[in-house]
């Protein structure tokens, strides 16, 4: 059977026995969960002990968890049972390390897959890394200040009107989308310094690919204007957003939390929860300004066009 292994950090900024004691007791688990955001209507049972928790829902399937080894804050074992949507084991390990004030977090998980699903090994361990990655960041949040900056609002189905739109259109890894984009909107933004009024809608950004994978990553980033300029720079695009029927989840907090919704949206797909039109591409509407609003206050709106 396909063996995989799993294995993520984090530099958290508080003791390791406060870090110790949450990871320890599965009460404080729902508040971080890298899954249990993404299905707010999950059956959760935490023994009292806090030793041991079950859970069961539409998208984060079922299954249970126990603890069945710690050496006092330095390390905690545990046996993972998935039953749906499939059934398989893992062996979970938390290794904490003392840096200075911090603490140096390490969540690895040795499992295997059904010998049927041998093709998706690599994505699996992207996808698991991925959703580690994000579990570590909700972590680091309650860990240090007593909850996590990261809310979703289930919006629903909407109509959305469609827009024109300049952009520029960018290829590049996975690792340095944060970077680019924040480039992009500078070239736009400069380009549109003196045509504010042109300005027809919040701005946005398409993602063509994800292919974590290969780490790789093709998006657009827009500005939706009423007309399209007959000046437009060598690199920037034009386009057309068209008219379609969508589903949009609003994530509330810092842009560093983004993949929760975006974890979330897929998730509702592979639940069949979500039928999608597969003529347009997902995207992200900025609808607070990062230049006047920070933190928490911060609101994106996660849109996947569908049937």
């Amino acid at each position: 059977m396909p063996k995989m292994h799993i294995s993520k950090s984090k530099l958290i900024q508080a003791k390791t026995d406060h870090v110790f004691s949450i990871l320890s007791d599965f009460h404080h688990w729902h508040a971080w969960s890298p899954w249990l955001i993404m299905d707010p209507e999950a059956n959760v049972d935490v023994a009292e002990d806090g030793k041991s928790y079950e859970w069961k829902g539409n998208r984060v399937g079922s299954g249970n968890m126990q603890v069945i080894s710690e050496e006092k804050d330095r390390s905690i074992d545990y046996d993972l049972t998935f039953l749906t949507p499939w059934k398989s084991t893992a062996k979970v390990r938390f290794e904490l390390a003392q840096k200075g004030d911090d603490t140096e977090v390490t969540w690895l998980m040795d499992s295997s897959l059904p010998f049927f699903m041998f093709w998706m090994k690599k994505m699996m361990e992207a996808y698991v890394g991925m959703d580690y990655d994000r579990g570590l960041s909700l972590l680091k949040d309650y860990a240090e200040d007593g909850k996590v900056h990261s809310r979703l609002d289930f919006k629903g189905y909407e109509q959305f009107d469609g827009y024109k739109y300049i952009g520029v259109k960018t290829d590049c890894s996975m690792d340095n989308v944060g970077p680019s984009m924040e480039q992009d909107f500078e070239k736009l933004w400069s380009y549109m310094k003196g045509k504010e009024d042109s300005i027809a809608e919040k701005p946005f950004s398409i993602y063509h690919k994800w292919d974590m994978v290969k780490n790789k990553a093709s998006y657009t980033t827009g500005v939706p204007v009423k007309s399209i300029p007959d000046d437009l720079p060598e690199n920037m695009i034009s386009g057309n957003m068209p008219s379609s029927k969508v589903y949009t989840l609003a994530h509330h907090g810092p842009y560093e939390h983004l993949g929760n919704a975006w974890s979330t949206m897929y998730s509702m797909h592979r639940n069949k929860e979500l039928k999608l039109n597969k003529k347009m591409h997902p995207f992200e509407v900025y609808v607070t300004d990062p230049g006047t609003t920070s933190g928490d206050d911060l609101i994106t709106e996660i849109k996947f066009a569908v049937k």
